[in-house]
């Protein structure tokens, strides 16, 4: 399985916060062709039946429009599905390609934002956005476990409070991956660059699930976030495909 930029200066402290949907500087966590009719039931021939094995396999639930966002060259996927529009319960699942289509190798359970997707986020909409977004960079507060993604390991990832249900925030951020929504790739996921402007939001990451949900960001359990973080490559340019799954079905 396959998860280095150099650790980033001490930030300030107004930036400490911003991953999973820091806006202006307040996050705290931030179908089948019909076949004509016939009068008798007759049997697929051969070649059909060949035909129909060697269809190479999709991503589930990712209809065509989505689909066509995804790069040629992408060989990994990170499929995040989310319940429901309004949700914050998600499903992660990795797919790698192959030379008979999707496989999928891994999946477990996530979280999204409080109020679920957005397929135009807001900074503080606490919606998570939709879409198709490049995963290249990544960091903690810990260590790299071990990721051929570029890594910035450093005391900035910290996120101290408590989420909406209560819960504590710390650990958050001991791992993060960077999701390339409203951020310069190639750049520390502390990176407060905003291409289409703070009004957009940003900081949107996969990071250490806290129990409850978040203000924009993914989270998976922490041994899957490292498992994650040691799987994807960039050599193989992995993106993740996100948002409800009535909005992936396009």
């Amino acid at each position: 399985m396959i998860t280095r930029i150099p650790s980033v200066a001490l930030v300030a402290a107004s930036v400490l916060l911003t991953g999973c949907g820091g806006g202006a500087l307040a996050a705290t966590d931030h179908a089948s062709a019909p076949t004509s009719a016939s009068s008798s039931q007759a049997s697929p021939s051969p070649s059909s039946e060949i035909s129909a094995e060697a269809a190479p396999r999709q991503l589930p639930g990712v209809g065509p429009k989505m689909l066509a966002r995804i790069p040629a060259t992408t060989e990994q996927v990170v499929l995040v599905t989310g319940r429901s529009a309004d949700s914050p319960l998600s499903t992660l699942a990795l797919y790698e390609r192959t030379d008979d289509g999707w496989e999928q190798t891994a999946s477990w359970a996530a979280h999204n934002a409080l109020k679920g997707w957005s397929d135009h986020h807001m900074a503080g909409d606490l919606r998570s956005p939709i879409g198709v977004y490049s995963l290249t960079d990544a960091g903690g507060l810990l260590k790299d476990p071990g990721t051929k993604l570029t890594y910035d390991h450093g005391r900035g990832f910290v996120s101290p409070g408590t989420g909406f249900e209560g819960e504590p925030l710390a650990g958050s951020f001991d791992y993060v991956i960077a999701i390339n929504y409203n951020r310069q790739p190639g750049t520390s996921p502390l990176d407060w660059t905003r291409p289409l402007g703070s009004s957009r939001g940003g900081g949107i990451w996969i990071h250490v699930d806290h129990g409850g949900p978040t203000h924009g960001c993914v989270s998976i359990a922490e041994a899957h976030m490292k498992e994650l973080l040691r799987t994807l490559d960039p050599a193989r340019h992995p993106v993740v495909v996100m948002g409800d799954a009535a909005a992936l079905d396009h």
